[in-house]
């Protein structure tokens, strides 16, 4: 029996093993940091504030990019996300049965051009 050819197939089972776990940590992320533009800040008690409708795509393209790393969602809204440290607003959506989904969003770090901010998966 030949021992190369089975050598080389668990190789390439073991680095698609490798890539796959690469990918899905680069795609599992929650955490983005936005830029503070024209485009997308508006104001909040007097403060800078990233658009709840770009809260709400940032979340929803990063929620579940593969299946096996979070459920699908629909109707995702949030709302403004003060660009202060700490501020905290809660986006909801249904999930692939229908249900209701609250999904808690915290802003990580802030300054007059970006605001760095996370999300939560249900």
């Amino acid at each position: 029996m030949e021992r190369k050819p089975l050598l080389i197939t668990g190789a390439a089972v073991a680095a698609v093993a490798v890539g796959g776990g690469a990918l899905t940590y680069a795609m599992s992320g929650t955490e983005s940091t936005t830029g503070l533009d024209k485009f997308n800040t508006v104001t909040v008690d007097g403060r800078k504030a990233l658009s709840g409708n770009i809260v709400a795509g940032r979340t929803e393209s990063k929620y579940s990019p593969l299946p096996w790393i979070g459920g699908e969602t629909s109707d995702l809204k949030c709302p403004d996300l003060k660009a202060v440290a700490g501020a905290k607003v809660t986006c909801t959506a249904k999930d692939g049965d229908g249900k209701d989904l609250s999904i808690p969003v915290t802003v990580v770090k802030a300054d007059a051009s970006s605001v760095t901010w996370t999300f939560e998966r249900a």
